[in-house]
């Protein structure tokens, strides 16, 4: 009999988990000279595409990109960015500039000295599934897609030309569109850049693709409750137990009942920000005999007690809650 994982796309699934739980949108006007400082935002990931002018990005620790019309730039972790004209126009942090709120996700912005306009569409998005937090780590600093790059990409040309006619037309509901277009366009870069970057080839993402491997880290991410064991991983995907033991830890970099642990741990943490469960709750969900185990494992994992971690969470502050370009957990679809 066939096993069912064999047909599961375990790629595609750690995609499908790139669900945004926050995020904030601006469309930005601006003149010649200017440029914009954006703080550092711990667990975002940043984009900017340009649909009019030029833009200079630079971002802590990167070489220094040059967008043109058309163009997407990710920004992946969080890093601290200057957006200019020119990369020598003195930069104005972005808490100083006269931000225009439309909606609690999505404001406009008109800047700068008067001269050559350049259009823009930026965002910043989270993701807090620990799939799309594993993903998150293992990407550039820095990816931009050219326009002129990729005109056999239907997928992104047309995206960006339907943000363009959105921003240039400024009709009723456009930015409820533009929003939507640019979940699907931060989800379809990563994937560009997974299918065309050798970086992307090897490490967890390359156990992704293995046949069997694979579909062991889709069966873990499918059911986490599941009480497995190396015997009933290597099972699932017909190996036997001291070949898959061997094989899934020189592909991922850590044993399968490790990744088990980590993977139920960040689960865990999930749950403790979105589903208002109690700590004993979900220790039972994840079948821990006591609540401390529980907790022991998850400071383990985790570097911090559960109820710790769910009171920071609480009174976490955005770093630029004080502007309007903080992403907030609440403003979830």
């Amino acid at each position: 009999m066939k096993n069912p994982l064999q047909s599961t796309d375990p790629l595609g699934e750690a995609l499908h988990f790139l669900r945004m739980s926050g995020m904030f949108y601006c469309r930005s006007e601006l003149s010649a000279p200017w440029a914009l400082a954006v703080p550092a935002v711990r667990g975002c990931i940043g984009f900017h595409v340009v649909t009019a002018g030029h833009c200079w990005l630079e971002v802590e620790d990167a070489e220094r990109v040059l967008l043109e019309p058309g163009d997407l730039a990710l920004v992946p972790h969080g890093r601290g960015q200057r957006l200019g004209d020119t990369p020598t126009t003195p930069a104005v942090p972005l808490a100083q500039l006269p931000l225009q709120h439309v909606n609690d996700r999505y404001s406009t912005l008109n800047y700068g000295g008067g001269g050559d306009t350049t259009i823009l569409i930026c965002g910043e998005v989270m993701f807090d599934h620990p799939a799309a937090q594993r993903l998150m780590t293992l990407l550039p600093k820095v990816i931009h897609l050219k326009a002129k790059g990729f005109e056999s990409t239907d997928w992104l040309s047309s995206t960006l030309r339907f943000i363009a006619s959105e921003a240039r037309a400024r009709r009723p509901g456009g930015e409820t569109v533009i929003t939507r277009l640019a979940d699907i366009l931060v989800i379809q870069a990563i994937r560009a850049w997974i299918e065309q970057d050798p970086q992307a080839q090897g490490g967890w993402l390359g156990a992704l693709r293995d046949p069997q491997i694979g579909c062991a880290i889709a069966a873990i991410h499918q059911d986490a409750t599941r009480p497995w064991t190396v015997e009933s991983l290597a099972a699932e995907v017909a190996m036997s137990r001291s070949a898959f033991a061997a094989r899934f830890t020189e592909l991922v970099g850590e044993p399968a009942m490790q990744y088990v642990a980590r993977w139920r741990m960040h689960l865990a943490l999930m749950w403790l920000r979105e589903d208002n469960l109690s700590v004993g709750e979900i220790a039972s969900r994840l079948d821990y005999q006591s609540e401390a185990a529980f907790s022991r494992a998850f400071k383990r994992f985790i570097g911090a007690a559960p109820g710790a971690m769910r009171r920071q969470e609480t009174q976490r502050d955005n770093p630029i809650a004080a502007t309007p370009a903080a992403p907030s957990r609440r403003a979830t679809r």
